[in-house]
């Protein structure tokens, strides 16, 4: 993991990231496929309603803990 520190993936937020959105299309991603977010407090909320609508939200977890799991089949 690089030095930098994971910011929110909200349009034009510059907060630190303590949340990890877990989703995949499933028309385009296979079902095992992660796509992850970051989320600050501030959006985590605005984020998973916005992919829990389309069906894509799968998890929400702690940034920390998502980074301690080893899962090959995450992708940004």
């Amino acid at each position: 993991m690089s030095d930098e520190t994971p910011i929110c993936s909200a349009k034009g937020c510059r907060a630190e990231a303590v949340w990890a959105l877990a989703w995949n299309n499933p028309k385009i991603h296979t079902p095992e496929r992660r796509k992850t977010w970051l989320a600050c407090e501030e959006h985590r909320e605005h984020l998973s309603q916005f992919l829990g609508v389309r069906g894509f939200l799968k998890d929400v977890v702690l940034l920390k803990e998502w980074e301690s799991q080893d899962s090959p089949s995450r992708d940004s």
